[in-house]
């Protein structure tokens, strides 16, 4: 009787939004995992992909940080006698030692806390969010064209195989 090998399970549906333009606005030093406090109906539309985290920042605050901006769509199947916010500020979970690694970060000057990626996590909404400082004009055109010549280079050793 042979073997079966363990296959690694892709799961497809796991993200639910990405903020593209974070690598491009931020020169991103380190990325943190944070959870989401979370209202029902937010869970429901979240599983339908109704979020969009384009233009949001993290905001630490009391000693607790914030998603800010964030718009989740409810869904038009939502109660009718509870009225959803889709932009309210949501509470993110991390540890103690965390929260204070942040706050002396954040408190550098030119230091901001972007969301990058919301996804799910065995069934847990998760927040990747990284640590940054604003890119200048000229860096994102540097960026750019280093870009597009590791295009052009990868065009170039394929043609010549």
């Amino acid at each position: 009787m042979a073997k079966k090998s363990k296959k690694q399970k892709k799961d497809t549906g796991a993200l639910i939004a990405v903020n593209k333009k974070a690598r491009h606005d931020y020169e991103i030093s380190e990325t943190y995992e944070a959870g989401l406090a979370l209202q029902g109906w937010e869970v429901k539309s979240l599983r339908d992909k109704r979020a969009n985290i384009t233009d949001t920042y993290v905001m630490i605050q009391k000693g607790e940080a914030w998603l800010v901006g964030a718009h989740i769509t409810p869904l038009p199947t939502a109660s009718t006698h509870f009225k959803p916010e889709p932009t309210r500020a949501r509470k993110l979970l991390l540890h103690r030692y965390e929260l204070n690694k942040l706050i002396g970060l954040v408190e550098r000057k030119g230091f901001t806390l972007v969301p990058m990626r919301l996804y799910w996590k065995k069934g847990r909404a998760k927040l990747e969010f990284g640590i940054g400082k604003g890119k200048k004009l000229h860096d994102k055109r540097a960026d750019l064209k280093e870009r597009d010549w590791q295009r052009q280079k990868q065009r170039l050793l394929k043609a010549g195989r």
